[in-house]
């Protein structure tokens, strides 16, 4: 795929592709490695972008087999995340104030133009058009969760800018309208529980009401916190909870999980579940009737890496320096890998590096370990998707979903920006009040 000239740092004025003078001791600190680890991956939604949308390919292959058709379908839910990489380059100085801000204009004002389903976006639009792009047969409209993830990066950014300078309230204001759009309770079907999709075609035909625990939390977070279009509580507790139900006593390797893995076996589901609900919502100090969610998510990533460092099928590589399963590219085609009957020996670097809120000493040494490698798993956009060493497998191809987790996960272990932005919009706070969220101080 073609890409636009490599931008400059405006920390130390070298191009972010620019790769060919770093190697592991080029580092003074694991603090500038950070930053370089941020600025690569921050630039597949930068460099990367689709043109006339500024948002994130579905997918970008660097083989030369990808199809040039699909090179201009952009995806919601991982330029969601990308859109809060953004946000992070302008926070670090990767990018300048000006330059993020036109850029994050150019995709609120295309968001504004596309296709909506009662204020929802698709899954996929084509980015010249602004079109819907069906992700399958009868999903052919609003993705209530792709949305979600979107709309939680957004209100990231409404408060970054909020009370800025002219253009930037104006871009402030444009988000919440794209907010206050956001039909919620029409995605409850009458019912008391929110469904994943609606379609113009197929109406409620998918027939996926939203269930946990998986990555949709924050979709009944902002839907009890929509200051237009809310639900009640007890959609979240009998649909998310399943009236209750939701609670486990699973605890592999003497790590309580304490919410079902949804469709997962007890040893945990994967890792992207712990990563995309929580670009913005802060698990720390949180907690309801059902779990703390601390506990959740950091329980539910060092099980994982005990998993790989326990090593029960015997895979080439895996340890305490190389572990990390979660949905990806893999051997035969793409699979959301997690411990169990579902690990094949693929390792995939966003899940332990989009763990870094949670696990940083293991997301460090993994980190180093998959840098070590250098080229066999590294190109333009960092890390591919994913690797195996057993299988002496790679392909340079990266997924949006998980090149464009990296960046903001490591910006909150960093400094919490996204928590702390995400955290201070009153109606969120509201929202969460409202479903029996506590916050401890």
């Amino acid at each position: 795929m073609a890409c636009s000239a490599p931008i400059e740092s405006a920390n130390t004025g070298k191009s972010i592709t620019d790769q060919t003078a770093v190697r592991p001791d080029s580092f003074r600190s694991d603090s500038e490695l950070l930053d370089y680890i941020q600025k690569v991956h921050f630039n597949y939604m930068w460099d990367g972008a689709e043109k006339v949308s500024g948002l994130a390919p579905e997918r970008i292959h660097l083989d030369g087999d990808y199809p040039e058709k699909d090179s201009e379908v952009v995806t919601i839910g991982g330029s969601g995340f990308g859109v809060a990489g953004i946000l992070t380059a302008i926070d670090r100085k990767f990018i300048t104030r000006t330059e993020g801000v036109e850029r994050l204009t150019k995709i609120v004002d295309y968001l504004s133009r596309a296709d909506r389903f009662h204020g929802v976006w698709p899954h996929w639009l084509y980015g010249p058009s602004g079109k819907v792009k069906p992700f399958s047969t009868k999903d052919d409209g609003g993705d209530l969760v792709e949305s979600s993830f979107m709309m939680e990066s957004l209100l990231c950014i409404r408060q970054y800018f909020k009370d800025g300078n002219e253009t930037e309230k104006e871009l402030s204001a444009k988000i919440d309208k794209l907010w206050n759009d956001m039909d919620f309770d029409w995605y409850r079907n009458g019912k008391d529980v929110l469904y994943w999709h609606w379609s113009p075609d197929y109406g409620w035909a998918m027939n996926l009401p939203i269930q946990g625990y998986n990555e949709a939390l924050i979709v009944y977070i902002l839907a009890a916190s929509s200051p237009t279009h809310s639900i009640p509580a007890s959609a979240y507790h009998n649909g998310w909870a399943r009236g209750g139900d939701i609670k486990t006593d699973a605890a592999p390797y003497g790590l309580p999980l304490e919410l079902k893995h949804n469709g997962a076996e007890a040893l945990g589901g994967p890792l992207f579940w712990a990563h995309y609900s929580y670009i913005g919502l802060d698990p720390r100090h949180l907690s309801d009737q059902y779990a703390d969610y601390w506990n959740v998510v950091r329980n539910h990533a060092l099980s994982d890496y005990k998993y790989c460092v326990d090593n029960p099928k015997h895979y080439k590589g895996y340890g305490e320096n190389c572990w990390g399963l979660t949905a990806s590219y893999s051997i035969d085609g793409y699979a959301a890998h997690c411990p169990g009957d579902n690990d094949f020996g693929v390792i995939s670097p966003t899940a332990a590096l989009s763990c870094f809120p949670y696990t940083p000493e293991e997301s460090m040494r993994a980190l180093k370990y998959f840098y070590s490698k250098g080229k066999q798993i590294w190109g333009t956009y960092g890390f591919y998707d994913a690797f195996s060493e057993t299988a002496i497998w790679t392909v340079p191809h990266y997924l949006a979903i998980d090149q464009c987790t990296i960046a903001p996960m490591i910006e909150n272990y960093r400094s919490g920006l996204l928590w702390k932005l995400f955290m201070s919009c009153p109606e969120i706070q509201n929202g969460l009040q409202k479903l029996g969220f506590k916050i401890a101080k």
